[in-house]
C-alpha cells in the first residue's frame, strides 16, 4: 500500500506506525528463547506476512520488489524493526543483505542488478560478504588483503579465505573483496561469487555470542573458483573505493536497528520498575534509578539526533556522510551496550535471567563494538580527519566550518 507514492512525511509516519503494530503483534510472539538459530523456514514465514502487511524492503528500490524508501527516511522504519531481534530480518532490511542490496543498486550493472539484486530485493534470495580474513590478513586494515584474483581467459580465478562471512551459510551468493594487479598497480576488485561454484567452500563456523543473523558467520574458502567477467561488481580495481560505498550506509544502518533494541530495553525496565517497589517507593521514583533512566533517554535520543543528521548528509554528499557515519557508529554502539545495561542493572536478577530477553539483547549489540571497523579504528580514522581538516583550514588562512565536508575531500 505505500508503493510507488510520494514519500511525505505524513506517508513516512504511517509506515512507521504499521511497521511498529506488525513488530509487536506479529513478529515478538516468534521470538527464539536464548542461544537460539533462526532458521529458513522462520525467515521465509516472517518475510511472507510482512509482505502482506505491506512494510517488506522498505529500503530497496520499488523497480527490485521494495518501497523505495529514500535513506533521510530509513532510521524511524528501521527502529521500529529493531524493536525485535527478528524484525529487520523480517523487513528484508537486515545485514548483510541490506549492506549488499544497497551496494548492488549503486553500482550493480543492469544484468547483475537483475540475477542478483530483484531476488535479493523480494526475498528469494540471501547473501553474504566476504571481507574479513584470518590473521594476518585484512580485518580493520583492508589494506592487508591476502585473498588474490588472477585474470583468466573468461574470467578470474580467485584464491584465498575469508572468516566472519556473516550469513554465508545457506547464501546464494557473496560479494568478494580480492587483491587484484591491473598494469603493475596492486589495489582491489569486488566479486559476486556463487556459493556453490566449483572451489568454494564453507569452513569452520566462528561460534560468537550474537544469534540475530541467520547463516551464522563462518570461514569462507577460495580455492581457485573461477568468476566470469561480467561478474566482477563495478570497475576492476576499484574495490576499496565501493568498500567505502557500502560501509558508510551499512555502519549506519546497524545503529538503527540497535537503536530499535535498546529503546525495548528501556521500555522494559520502565515497565517493570513502575510496578516494583522498594523502600516503600516504586523503584522508579528512587533517585538512583532515575539517574539510569534519565542517562539512558539521553542516550537514545542523541543516537537517533545523530543518525538523522548522517543519513541526511548521506542523502546529499555521499562522502561526507560516511565521514560522519564513523562518529555515529562509535557513539550508538557504545551508548546502545550503555542503554541495555542499564535497563539489565534496573531489573537486577530478572535482569540477568533468562526470563527476561535482556541479557540475550546485551550479547547481539556487543560485537557491534568491533564489527564494521572496531571503536578504536574508527577513533583513529576521526582523529586522522579531524586533523587533516584542520591542517587544510589553517594553509587557506581563514576558517573553514564545515569540517565533515572538509575531512572528506
Amino acid at each position: 500500500m505505500f508503493e510507488h507514492q510520494a514519500w511525505t512525511a505524513e506517508r513516512v509516519d504511517e509506515l512507521r506506525a504499521t511497521t511498529r503494530s506488525f513488530i509487536r503483534e506479529t513478529v515478538i510472539p516468534r521470538e527464539l528463547p536464548p542461544g537460539a538459530h533462526i532458521d529458513e523456514d522462520l525467515r521465509e514465514d516472517l518475510q511472507s506476512q510482512a509482505r502482506a502487511a505491506g512494510v517488506f524492503a522498505p529500503q530497496v528500490p520499488a523497480a527490485f520488489g521494495g518501497l523505495g524508501l529514500p535513506i533521510q527516511h530509513w532510521s524511524p522504519i528501521f527502529q521500529e524493526a529493531g524493536y525485535s531481534p527478528l524484525g529487520p530480518l523480517a523487513l528484508n532490511c537486515m545485514a548483510p543483505d541490506e549492506g549488499n542490496m544497497h551496494l548492488l543498486s549503486e553500482i550493480g550493472s543492469p544484468e547483475q542488478q537483475k540475477r542478483y539484486l530483484g531476488p535479493m530485493g523480494r526475498g528469494e534470495m540471501r547473501s553474504c560478504f566476504g571481507m574479513t580474513e584470518p590473521h594476518p590478513g585484512a580485518g580493520s586494515d583492508p589494506s592487508a588483503l591476502r585473498t588474490r584474483a588472477v585474470r583468466v581467459d573468461g574470467g578470474w580465478r580467485i584464491t584465498g579465505e575469508k572468516r566472519f562471512s556473516s550469513g554465508a551459510v545457506g547464501a546464494d551468493f557473496s560479494i568478494v573483496m580480492a587483491a587484484t594487479e591491473l598494469e603493475g598497480n596492486r589495489g582491489a576488485t569486488m566479486f559476486l561469487v556463487d556459493m556453490d561454484a566449483p572451489g568454494v567452500s564453507i569452513g569452520d563456523l566462528v561460534h560468537t555470542i550474537d544469534r540475530a543473523i541467520i547463516g551464522g558467520h563462518p570461514h569462507v574458502r577460495f580455492d581457485e573458483a573461477f568468476v566470469p567477467e561480467e561478474q566482477v561488481l563495478g570497475a576492476a580495481g576499484e574495490g576499496f573505493r565501493y568498500a567505502q560505498v557500502r560501509l558508510g550506509p551499512a555502519r549506519l544502518t546497524h545503529c538503527m536497528r540497535w537503536l530499535g533494541l535498546a529503546r525495548r530495553s528501556l521500555d522494559t525496565a520502565l515497565d517493570r520498575t513502575a510496578k516494583r517497589e522498594l523502600f516503600g517507593a516504586s523503584v522508579n521514583e528512587l533517585g538512583l534509578a532515575q539517574a539510569l533512566i534519565a542517562d539512558s533517554v539521553i542516550d537514545i535520543e542523541s543516537s537517533a539526533a545523530i543518525i538523522e543528521r548522517t543519513a541526511l548528509l548521506l542523502s546529499e554528499d555521499a562522502r561526507a556522510g560516511t565521514a560522519l557515519s564513523s562518529i555515529a557508529k562509535v557513539h550508538c554502539s557504545e551508548a546502545i551496550h550503555r542503554v541495555i545495561d542499564r535497563a539489565i542493572q534496573l531489573l537486577g536478577g530478572d535482569g540477568v535471567s533468562e526470563h527476561l530477553p535482556l541479557a540475550s539483547f546485551l550479547n547481539e549489540v556487543r560485537p557491534f563494538r568491533i564489527y564494521d571497523g572496531s571503536s578504536e579504528t574508527q577513533r583513529w580514522a576521526i582523529a586522522r580527519r579531524a586533523a587533516r581538516a584542520r591542517a587544510r583550514e589553517v594553509a587557506a588562512g581563514e576558517p573553514e566550518r564545515d569540517i565533515l565536508r572538509m575531512a572528506a575531500r
